[in-house]
């Protein structure tokens, strides 16, 4: 499985002449499993890659993955940044959710083809969602102001919440927010009319619950195109789609078939790989 996973990223950097990094989760075929997000340690594995590249050929950044942490994220844009620039393509073969929407929309564009989506970017704090807290203690806010009575409805479900978590919930909410705004302002939007204004629409939209209705909410390439976001279309090209989705099955193969959790991988052949953790087995003690 790994010559073939390198034979065709590749073959994918022959094609494109530029360099190539596959960030693959196995969150869909070992679900509940920790450690398959966007994490700090991702980091050790991106320098492990990076190291050696000719950067100034850019970079295509391969996505699969459920998201993760919005520090982590940031930190991990910033360093790919310094690296190669605004020359970073991200290619989403499948799926890029959450913090994984937000590592697409700092890149200069996103490939995707039919069957590829994003995902909103609405930060979750414990699991859950922190638009949708901020937006309840507002509607209870409301409603008891106008029927005092309602305080008996609205007190075990506020009752619920830790005295600083809608601070929290606010906080995040801002974070996100902004930081997408300066990705797309910084690099996909760079030097277009009125950029501030059409990334504060894009994440006006890609961050409200209200509109987006549930974070796992899957959003195809149409609506990513409609939003301003600057797409390229996998299926234009079909020399470029037959080498992305050669990539894509082989990592899905290499996932469903071993204990791999995670791996990043360069056109070079270096890889980082994050595997389950298999309980050590208790030595046989003979009475």
């Amino acid at each position: 499985m790994d010559r073939v996973r390198r034979k065709y990223l590749r073959s994918l950097h022959d094609l494109t002449g530029r360099n190539v990094i596959a960030y693959y989760s196995a969150w869909l075929t070992k679900p509940n499993v920790e450690g398959v997000d966007i994490n700090d340690d991702d980091m050790n594995a991106f320098m492990a890659c990076i190291h050696g590249m000719d950067r100034s050929r850019g970079l295509d950044l391969i996505l699969h993955t459920p998201g993760g942490g919005i520090a982590a994220t940031e930190s991990l844009v910033q360093y790919l940044q310094k690296m190669f620039g605004n020359d970073i393509r991200a290619i989403v073969p499948q799926i890029a959710m959450s913090a994984g929407t937000m590592l697409s929309l700092s890149c200069r564009s996103i490939v995707m083809g039919k069957q590829s989506s994003l995902g909103p970017i609405d930060p979750q704090i414990h699991g859950i969602p922190a638009d949708v807290v901020v937006t309840e203690f507002l509607r209870a806010y409301e409603e008891i102001k106008e029927d005092i009575s309602k305080a008996h409805v609205w007190g075990p479900i506020l009752g619920r919440y830790t005295p600083t978590f809608l601070s929290q919930c606010e906080y995040a909410v801002e974070w996100s927010k902004l930081f997408v705004r300066d990705a797309l302002v910084g690099n996909m939007l760079a030097g277009q009319e009125n950029a501030i204004g059409r990334a504060d629409q894009i994440v006006a939209s890609l961050s409200n619950a209200a509109v987006n209705k549930a974070h796992n909410k899957h959003i195809h390439i149409d609506q990513i195109r409609d939003l301003g976001i600057t797409v390229e279309v996998l299926e234009e090209d079909q020399d470029l789609q037959d080498a992305v989705l050669s990539v894509h099955h082989a990592f899905s193969h290499t996932m469903s078939s071993s204990t791999a959790l995670k791996i990043v991988e360069s056109h070079e052949g270096k890889a980082a790989v994050r595997h389950i953790q298999q309980p050590v087995p208790m030595p046989f003690m003979q009475g």
